[in-house]
């Protein structure tokens, strides 16, 4: 049974992986240092799966401890998460955004080649094209990157030059899935992506006004060059995300797939615009959404969603869910929170 290191193991999306991992009969490790996510996580993890993993947790970019992860185990594949997430936070502040983005993956790389580690999926992000040219939609792993529109698209960018040098010179061998845009919960209505004040996601903000916990939410542009003039995202499940990530690592436990360094975008091929997303979460959930219109908000990128062919054809990953099943388990989910005792008061 091959061992996985995740790091951001208790993260929305490194939780939902761990649950995929652990039914796949993988073992695991966890690190994370609870800057964005709650200890609960693995908690319910060991609920819905029925299995205990190894936890540590301290902070990758910094931490010199790190090593004895390494020192203590035998790892076979690391699927790396943690990372500062927050557009408008690394807008604010780029230099804390680079320092753990960056020097965490470096610090992972450094380590793993150490160690005799050839397997690594990077969790990258569609941001990495930048404002892409409607004639450009929709991306393809080919399409032109252009211009990062804030550090955090940046630190990503940087994150898959960096692997794909270090691939070129060592035994590592690197999937970097750019995913776009994971919402809703887990299937059994258990885990799902906790509050966090640095969370700026979209679907959160819909299920929190909706309960009440906001007075009302914000759409940051009406006047984008889009068929209603609101952004357009390209929304995945996060089971679907996290599916994806543990066949992307099968792949690369492969003996027949020697590719070094390969790019996959996770998307569903169609684009949905913020008001749209505000009519299925309505339709789905029967309350209405109180938002208000505001400004263009900086970092934002107009529209981007992706062709997902390559992710067919070389891992056999598709989007199962649609929007409505999203939005669905995200109330749900929200519904939740609320028994677990979290969103109590008003945000």
């Amino acid at each position: 049974m091959k061992t996985i290191l995740v790091t951001g193991g208790a993260g929305y999306i490194g939780s939902h992986t761990i649950i995929e991992l652990l039914q796949s009969n993988f073992n695991v490790i966890s690190i994370d240092n609870y800057y964005n996510s709650i200890p609960l996580s693995y908690d319910l993890i060991k609920k819905i799966t029925g299995k205990d993993f190894k936890k540590y947790q301290f902070d990758i970019a910094q931490d010199k401890d790190l090593e004895l992860v390494f020192q203590e185990n035998s790892i076979d594949g690391i699927i790396h998460f943690a990372a500062l997430k927050s557009v408008p936070d690394s807008v604010a502040n780029p230099i804390f955004c680079y320092q753990n983005n960056n020097n965490a993956l470096l610090n992972i790389a450094q380590l793993a080649i150490k160690y005799g580690i050839e397997n690594l999926v990077f969790s990258s992000s569609c941001s990495v094209y930048g404002n892409v040219a409607p004639i450009d939609l929709p991306v393809q792993e080919n399409t032109i990157i252009r211009m990062a529109e804030s550090p955090y698209a940046y630190s990503k960018q940087n994150g898959e030059v960096f692997l794909k040098s270090i691939s070129e010179i060592s035994t590592l061998k690197v999937f970097a899935l750019r995913y776009f845009n994971p919402v809703g919960a887990h299937d059994s209505g258990e885990i799902g992506e906790f509050p966090s004040k640095h969370s700026n996601n979209l679907v959160p903000i819909i299920t929190q006004t909706a309960i009440g916990l906001r007075d009302y939410m914000m759409v940051f542009g009406n006047d984008w060059n889009t068929r209603d003039g609101s952004c357009v995202r390209d929304y995945i499940h996060v089971s679907d995300i996290a599916e994806a990530h543990v066949l992307a690592l099968s792949k690369l436990f492969q003996e027949d797939f020697n590719n070094k360094f390969e790019i996959v975008n996770l998307g569903s091929g169609q684009g949905v615009t913020v008001f749209e997303a505000i009519r299925s979460f309505e339709k789905m959930s029967g309350v209405k959404v109180n938002f208000k219109v505001g400004e263009r908000r900086d970092g934002d990128v107009e529209a981007i969603y992706s062709l997902p062919n390559k992710a067919k054809d070389i891992l056999g990953w598709f989007a199962k869910r649609d929007v409505d099943t999203m939005m669905d388990a995200a109330w749900k989910w929200q519904n939740k929170l609320i028994d677990l005792g979290f969103n109590t008061t008003k945000i």
